[in-house]
């Protein structure tokens, strides 16, 4: 088998029996990460703890994921921990942020609407979901340690993993990230699960997926994400997800519609209500092409006043975005957008003057 990747830092804290986190989604590589570390700290008589850590998405999540980490911790003789977000799953963040955004563009908090959609650039289905959930359960449950937290990222897998280390330390001390199978291969990958006697996520083997996360997800190709919506126990998230894109007229996918993989699957009225999304969509963005980079906010706050022609561009294309999407917003001309960039920025100033 391939060798484990380890640093003199993580080798060391494995002496100390520092405890040992092992992050599985059910996928292929946090399966083989888990395997392969367990056989690793056997060989070097690790006794300090080693569990399974597994963030449960909600809905999105496919139903075999939980029992196939379920599987492993039972092969492992380890625990398995399963967390969760307390606002609710993947599914209910998107929602819950479309919400947020309309309500912000309609008090003139943001220049343009704000994309529902977690994307590869801004991942916080990741962050928010799993890794600070998992965080804040391994603080709660190994107080005062430090801890190792093993993931099963490999080099091979994308271009931005490419240049991922095999191990670093976060910024206040408490947890080292360890990637074992740093450059382990695919195949490599799947001969530990299948070595061990085990067999990998059943969307790998029967539905014909390369990769297994949620059930539609936002770094899938169009292969995985058909190969997904055939699958009958998607087919109410999949409806659910393209009612989003229809409500809020962003594709799941920057410009890939998650209504487009599988039409068959909606009724006339959502079919109908996605064209519609898309009409809504081309507009939205042709409007907002008109707003200027120094018209935005930064962080939140705009940077200037603006002037009156940038106040009449920026109230005639509110104007037109809001009866694009119903919206019921405030400040649509240029003396009322005068008065509210005057007053964040009052606001603004405020702020920094108290810190």
């Amino acid at each position: 088998m391939p060798t484990v990747a380890v640093t003199q830092q993580i080798e060391q804290l494995i002496a100390q029996d520092a405890p040992v986190a092992i992050g599985v989604s059910g996928g292929k590589d946090s399966q083989a990460a888990a395997l392969a570390t367990f056989a690793y700290l056997d060989r070097k008589g690790h006794c300090g703890a080693r569990i399974l850590i597994h963030a449960d998405l909600g809905s999105v999540e496919w139903k075999d994921s939980l029992q196939t980490c379920e599987i492993l911790a039972d092969h492992l003789g380890a625990q398995l921990i399963v967390v969760r977000r307390k606002a609710g799953g993947l599914m209910d963040r998107w929602e819950s942020r479309w919400a947020s955004s309309v309500e912000r563009y309609q008090a003139l908090s943001t220049v343009t609407l704000v994309p529902c959609w977690s994307t590869p650039a801004m991942r916080f289905c990741t962050s928010e979901l799993k890794t600070h959930v998992i965080t804040a359960e391994l603080k709660r449950r190994f107080p005062g340690q430090t801890i190792v937290n093993v993931t099963g990222v490999r080099r091979a897998e994308s271009a931005a993993r490419s240049t991922a280390t095999v191990a670093d330390a976060s910024t206040d001390g408490r947890f080292w990230s360890w990637r074992p199978l740093a450059d382990w291969s695919e195949a490599e990958v799947f001969a530990e699960i299948h070595g061990s006697g085990l067999d990998p996520h059943p969307a790998y083997r029967v539905f014909g997926m390369s990769r297994v996360s949620c059930c539609f997800c936002i770094m899938s190709n169009v292969a995985d994400l058909t190969a997904a919506s055939a699958q009958p126990e998607a087919h109410e998230t999949y409806r659910r997800m393209v009612k989003l894109e229809c409500a809020s007229s962003f594709a799941f996918q920057g410009s890939r519609w998650l209504g487009d993989v599988a039409p068959h699957l909606l009724g006339d009225d959502d079919r109908a209500a996605l064209a519609r999304a898309k009409d809504i969509a081309q507009a939205r963005v042709a409007a907002e092409k008109r707003i200027t980079k120094a018209m935005l906010y930064v962080k939140g706050w705009p940077t200037r006043m603006l002037t009156d022609g940038e106040a009449d561009i920026l109230a005639d294309v509110r104007c037109e975005v809001s009866r694009l999407l119903g919206l019921t917003s405030h400040h649509l001309d240029r003396a009322s957008i005068h008065q509210r960039y005057a007053d964040l920025i009052a606001e603004r100033d405020g702020k920094r003057i108290a810190a």
